[in-house]
């Protein structure tokens, strides 16, 4: 684990000392799905049926070996399977665990629970988790409820009290809620942001989050937390739906340009046609060296060399769908 904590630990002792460049940008592949969607989690073959588990850790350790990213966030059961294997010992890749699942992630076919509020609960045991791994994911979700919010967080000091004697460090994940929680659209960035500060301002450096994971609320609500306490908070972004391409680059870099200083994509790459080649052109949109347009077009040059289709032809790929992204 030494090499893959020393490029995650210089980069994050770089953002914190305030001599942060695009370069020292953290990318993490989000491959936890199979905690959340089950069998849906490894996507589609061309044919349309569902890949299986063999198929993702394949992908997984193709993008691992990549060398691209600096975080892979696996279920507990991938990230042993993979550590027993080696895919790890020699890459600059640091595994990281979910180590909870909230029901507000349970996305089962067929099933209700995001209609709900977010209720604690957890699958991965730290005694198994810390035998292979250091680095683990918390996620919370605020619903403007007393009892709702007042059980995650007394969840969360429970977890941080567990994993502190393994030394285990954590990143926080902080969703948007799925429903409406009586918060108008304009002044739920305000309400998340204000819960985050709420959520660790009791923490003390030992236990505190390596860095965040949230919704991209607009560059208003990003700036101000991100500004907020840079030397001590980190704020990263999630990926969400998986859009355009176009809306991959442009999430990206408007959240860097906005002070995110790490970006958790899910099913942005894992559901794309080249996902290696995708967050290769991320990190050039993010280092500036291409425009989020540019990158598009490169995407789809890509593409047609290795001949693969695309999902959506190059004008419509080259579209912004996700509204908070349209200035």
């Amino acid at each position: 684990m030494a090499t893959q904590d020393a490029q995650l630990d210089r980069k994050l002792a770089t953002i914190r000392s305030g001599k942060y460049t695009p370069s020292d940008f953290i990318i993490a592949d989000a491959k936890d799905g199979d905690m959340a969607f089950g069998l849906l989690a490894p996507g589609p073959n061309p044919v349309g049926t569902l890949k299986t588990k063999p198929e993702y850790l394949d992908a997984i350790t193709a993008m691992t070996e990549s060398g691209l990213i600096d975080v892979m966030l696996l279920s507990a059961s991938s990230a042993e399977t993979l550590t027993r294997r080696g895919v790890f010992d020699s890459s600059v890749v640091t595994p990281a665990v979910r180590m909870n699942d909230t029901t507000d992630i349970w996305m089962a076919r067929g099933s209700s629970y995001r209609d709900h509020r977010s209720a604690p609960f957890s699958t991965a045991d730290i005694d198994s988790v810390s035998s292979f791994c250091n680095l683990g994911l918390y996620s919370v979700t605020f619903s403007n409820d007393l009892e709702s919010d007042r059980a995650s967080l007394e969840a969360y000091r429970n977890f941080r009290h567990a994993v502190r004697p393994y030394r285990f460090r954590h990143f926080l994940e902080v969703f948007n809620p799925a429903f409406d929680i009586g918060i108008p659209d304009h002044a739920l960035g305000d309400y998340v942001n204000d819960m985050v500060i709420k959520a660790v301002a009791g923490v003390t450096s030992a236990d505190s989050p390596q860095f965040l994971k949230m919704q991209f609320n607009g560059a208003k609500a990003m700036s101000e937390l991100a500004s907020y306490d840079p030397e001590n908070l980190i704020v990263g972004i999630l990926g969400g739906a998986k859009g355009t391409t176009r809306d991959t680059f442009e999430l990206a870099t408007q959240a860097e340009q906005a002070g995110a200083r790490v970006a958790l994509f899910g099913r942005k790459i894992n559901l794309s046609e080249a996902p290696v080649e995708l967050v290769r052109l991320m990190r050039a949109t993010i280092e500036k060296e291409l425009s989020p347009t540019e990158a598009v077009h490169s995407y789809h040059d890509h593409l047609g060399e290795n001949g693969v289709t695309p999902h959506r032809i190059l004008e419509d790929d080259l579209r912004i769908t996700d509204p908070v992204l349209v200035s």
